[in-house]
């Protein structure tokens, strides 16, 4: 979030910068251990686009790998 906004968390620049962190959504996700539920940071705009989950996306492999390393 910090470098998709160009500030870090309570940053006196992100202050009237015409887009700001706003909370977390909350999401299920689904991968064959069983269910996990994880927190998505948003920005006010809904600009930012997730990396390791993808927006809409319920199912992934990628948390088993890394759970098995």
């Amino acid at each position: 979030m910090d470098e998709h906004l160009g500030y870090e968390k309570h940053s006196v620049m992100g202050n009237n910068s015409g887009n700001s962190r706003n909370g977390y959504n909350r999401k299920t996700i689904k991968t064959e251990l069983g269910e996990s539920e994880i927190s998505v940071p948003r920005d006010r705009n809904g600009e930012f686009t997730p990396q390791v989950i993808k927006k809409r996306q319920t199912r992934s492999n990628m948390i088993d790998i890394a759970q098995n390393i």
